[in-house]
């Protein structure tokens, strides 16, 4: 059964570094519009495929909340159900917290909050757009390195500009600019990659001048200047050469910030600890070389990526975490941020062997339901059968089974009953998973019959079936939150406001007093 815990009780977690995880089981949209700091967005309808990743210790502390949305009882039920032992119910949810805490808008916020303390400690050198266009036109040595993921940089990019992911920025810098006299831009959509990227080159030491394009692709389209799209160039891995370069400037900076490294010994008892103490093991590797090979127990959580949305891998604040790479370089810059964001982070030695019988405890796990699927061939066969879609709303948006309703997955019982037939229901989504987890609770809300799809709308897809994309909408979209800083369609007042937001975290982190955060400022201020 589920306990109960008021909003001071569970500040205190933070303040005191105690291992807790926080989950909002409202959808992403209401989520990205007000949550406390560490809170995380784990929907009740995706409970059980979004949270063992996020809590892989079945003891580990976990409160659920919602703002009145009545999920809470329903969640506390599942998380119970994959196994958790420790679980608590925050007292008067959101609400009763905002009377003691800050609140906060967007995604990824304890990630931006840091980049703007970053920014305003280290005062990290950055150019207007119109500046950096100047730099484009009259100077030509130069170079702009985009610091997102590939795929937005894909999406749209400033002119120059070539594919380099944060946590690749000085494992790759000396291959796109070996000669200390070239000037490196980093860029991102908005701000926080542009500053920890550029930040990075600057606190490793590297000879080369670094700036930040300000504001990002945001800045550069407010200024009325124009993006590229579907560019292609990637910054190639470095030479031996290169590497062992950015080595020596990666561990001259970890070891100032205080980066642990551990052999294979630590490794080995931090896996034994981890029934008692979360522990994470983390491949910051470009994703491609994690997919050739990576050691056993390891995820993929590219570096870049990790800095800037740790808690997209990362659900309990005051966890253990372990990062491996091959080279030397990556995992140490990613730590040192880490460790400034408050965690316990430690590098594993690349000249230790990740031993093959690393072992973690058993975590929490789902099994789908063993009745009420129903096979492509059977769907096609049905008659009068109403197909509910699971998915997030831009992936139905893109395509869907024809006729098919999109839901909400935690408004699911309440919205089928505004369906007028009366044959059988039908839940998919993307592989068939969500639909499986939300069979039970669709069979309650109804007196029809309900199955989910197997394989999901991909089993449509690989039959060679059409998709439609008419929208039929059962719920309202709120599932997911319209990042201003994605795309190329984004209103400028959204654009503008989110920036105004950004300026402001560092006044909310200081009223709020539970992010454990400590900037270590570059060797260049601190001898200044």
């Amino acid at each position: 059964m589920a306990q109960s815990i008021t909003a001071r009780e569970l500040r205190k977690y933070w303040t005191n570094q105690q291992e807790i995880a926080l989950l909002d089981v409202r959808e992403e949209g209401p989520y990205s519009e007000s949550h406390p700091l560490w809170a995380l967005s784990v929907p009740v309808s995706e409970i059980e495929v979004k949270l063992p990743p996020l809590v892989p210790r079945l003891s580990a502390p976990i409160v659920v909340y919602d703002d009145g949305e009545n999920y809470v009882d329903r969640a506390a039920t599942k998380v119970l159900a994959l196994g958790y032992r420790n679980v608590f119910i925050l007292e008067g949810g959101l609400s009763a917290y905002t009377l003691v805490g800050e609140v906060y808008r967007d995604v990824n916020v304890p990630s931006k909050a840091f980049g703007e303390l970053v920014e305003s400690i280290n005062h990290t050198p950055s150019l207007s757009a119109q500046e950096v266009k100047n730099v484009l036109e009259s100077d030509s040595n130069f170079v702009v390195l985009d610091a997102r993921r590939f795929t937005e940089y894909n999406t749209m990019s400033i002119p120059r500009g070539r594919s380099c992911p944060g946590g690749e920025l000085l494992y790759r810098v000396f291959e796109a600019a070996p000669s200390p006299e070239t000037t490196v831009i980093v860029n991102c959509a908005g701000r926080t990659r542009s500053i920890v990227g550029t930040q990075s080159l600057i606190n490793s030491g590297i000879p080369n001048r670094v700036v930040a394009l300000r504001n990002g692709t945001i800045g550069w389209t407010l200024e009325g200047l124009d993006l590229e799209t579907k560019k292609t160039e990637r910054v190639p891995a470095p030479s031996a050469d290169a590497s062992q370069k950015a080595r020596r400037y990666a561990e001259s900076w970890a070891s100032h910030v205080g980066v642990s490294i551990i052999d294979d010994t630590q490794l080995l008892r931090f896996t034994e600890e981890s029934q008692d103490r979360t522990l994470y093991l983390l491949d910051v590797r470009d994703p491609d070389e994690y997919a050739a090979s990576h050691p056993a127990g390891f995820s993929n959580a590219p570096g870049g990526q990790l800095v800037q949305a740790t808690d997209e891998w990362v659900g309990v604040r005051g966890a253990r975490i372990v990062l491996y790479d091959t080279d030397g370089v990556r995992a140490r810059m990613t730590a040192s941020w880490l460790v400034q964001l408050g965690w316990e982070v430690h590098i594993f030695d690349t000249r230790s062997i990740v031993l093959d019988s690393l072992k973690a405890p058993a975590g929490p796990q789902w099994h789908p339901p063993q009745t009420g699927a129903i096979t492509l061939d059977s769907l096609q066969a049905l008659g009068g059968a109403t197909v509910i879609d699971l998915a997030r709303s831009p992936a139905y948006r893109k395509g869907h089974i024809p006729g098919a309703w999109f839901a909400s997955g935690p408004e699911l019982a309440r919205d089928l009953k505004s369906i007028a037939s009366d044959g059988p229901i039908i839940l998919t989504s993307p592989d068939g998973e969500i639909a499986a987890i939300n069979l039970e609770e669709a069979q309650k809300a109804t007196s029809r019959k309900v199955f989910y799809l197997a394989g999901g709308t991909a089993a449509w897809v690989a039959a060679g079936l059409p998709l439609e994309t008419e929208s039929h909408q059962l719920s309202e979209p709120i599932d997911v939150y319209k990042r201003p800083y994605e795309g190329t369609s984004n209103a400028r007042k959204d654009m503008q406001g989110y920036l105004d937001w950004e300026y402001g975290l560092v006044a909310q982190l200081a009223n709020d007093g539970v992010s454990g955060f400590h900037v270590v400022r570059d060797r260049g201020i601190a001898s200044s």
